[in-house]
């Protein structure tokens, strides 16, 4: 049988609300008041459609809250950004490599913000692959910095930071590609997605909850510490994602409640690079 629904709002037409998808939002809200009204104990919980909550769209966009916290982590990386511009000297060899941890940002959530707008099969991959490459570019710029590879090491190696820069960009661009290709031309397996970000992320913040502890020490100031609360921060808010809920008031849930909670520590990171970046300039005027 043919399909009769038309949506006739214009938001709607423009993010591509056709008629199957209409009829599949329809019938979603359909079934879930059904359940809802039944009386104990025929009562029934609220179900997933397609691996999805049956969330109420907002002027068509349809995961609102979790756009609109996107929206919040993009911005936070946005003003942490004009933070550094402003606050750290262009002849700092890290600031390089600060922006582009913030310009990764700023694809990561942007993505995020077209996928949660509206699902489809290359939104949720673009999402997919650009928060894999942040979380890569996380791993890529922490040994930058804890190791301080942008200097000559001569107690450690005899390579030169050019030549270990290199390998160690070519080793992570290496990954993030086979990984790339893997979900493209193998199989899009969102287990082993998880996994791979999960693996990376748990090594980057090894890696800097040590540089905390070890900064800390030798500091002597709480500041030194941020990044080691940070992450702490971080793994409070992803472990969200482990008490899935249906949505309140049909909008937000826990990976919405996920997005809001990293806005925070991305500011305070922000917070924390331009602290260490004045702190390593001071320190290198004293020793002049």
């Amino acid at each position: 049988m043919a399909c009769t629904y038309k949506t006739k709002a214009l938001q709607h037409r423009l993010l591509l609300w056709d008629c199957p998808s209409e009829c599949d939002y329809v019938c979603q809200h359909i079934v879930t008041e059904q359940r809802l009204e039944r009386e104990p104990p025929y009562l029934e919980p609220i179900v997933q459609f397609h691996g999805k909550w049956p969330f109420w769209r907002f002027l068509g966009i349809q995961e609102p809250a979790s756009v609109l916290f996107s929206l919040f982590n993009f911005l936070a990386h946005d003003h942490g950004m004009s933070k550094i511009r402003e606050q750290i000297p262009a002849k700092y060899p890290l600031k390089r490599y600060y922006l582009l941890f913030g310009y990764f940002g700023l694809a990561s959530w942007t993505f995020s913000m077209l996928f949660h707008t509206r699902d489809f099969n290359v939104t949720e991959k673009l999402d997919y692959f650009a928060a894999g490459a942040s979380v890569m570019y996380g791993l890529f710029y922490s040994p930058i910095r804890i190791f301080r590879l942008d200097r000559p090491q001569p107690s450690v190696t005899n390579q030169s930071p050019s030549t270990i820069l290199r390998f160690w960009t070519f080793f992570c661009a290496s990954l993030y590609l086979l990984h790339i290709g893997y979900l493209t031309f193998v199989r899009f397996d969102y287990t082993y997605n998880m996994a791979a970000n999960v693996v990376v992320g748990i090594v980057q913040n090894v890696l800097w909850t040590w540089f905390s502890i070890q900064r800390y020490r030798k500091v002597g100031r709480l500041w030194a510490a941020w990044p080691g609360l940070i992450v702490a921060w971080i793994i409070l808010a992803m472990s969200l994602e482990l008490f899935d809920f249906p949505p309140w008031w049909g909008m937000v849930d826990a990976h919405a409640l996920w997005h809001l909670g990293t806005v925070g520590p991305t500011i305070w990171w922000y917070n924390f690079l331009v602290r260490d970046a004045q702190e390593d300039l001071h320190n290198a005027r004293l020793k002049a």
